[in-house]
């Protein structure tokens, strides 16, 4: 068995068991750990030059956004809601751009972004 294959297989496992019990706003967490991750690993294919692992990881950050998007809650969030959600189609569009010009400080602006939300979100629980 390929190292790399067991230590990918250990982490979604363990990944899921932590979706199944984790609160809403552990949730929300994850996602924003999990979009970080995936743009740094983007970086780290820019970086090395591998073409396919920058589509996966920055198409996969991409999805992250999205489910973040869905997650909104307009009719309750109002304004809030709707800001949100205009930042996520922003920080989508970048990382969109980021891979079509292999583009690492647009990687870098997502990731700050995302970092700061990440961090007040941390605040709000």
């Amino acid at each position: 068995m390929n190292a790399q294959f067991a230590v990918d297989s250990y982490a979604k496992v363990h990944r899921q068991a932590n979706v199944g019990v984790a609160s809403p706003h552990k949730l929300i967490d994850m996602l924003y750990e999990g979009a970080l991750e995936r743009i740094a690993q983007a970086k780290g294919a820019i970086q090395y030059n591998n073409i396919e692992m920058r589509g996966k990881k920055i198409n996969s950050a991409i999805a992250i956004l999205g489910g973040l998007r869905t997650s909104l809650d307009k009719d309750q969030g109002g304004d809030i809601a709707e800001n949100l959600d205009s930042l996520y189609v922003y920080m989508q569009n970048v990382l969109a751009k980021a891979h079509r010009n292999s583009n690492t400080e647009l990687l870098d602006e997502v990731a700050k972004l995302l970092g700061d939300m990440r961090d007040t979100w941390k605040q709000i629980g």
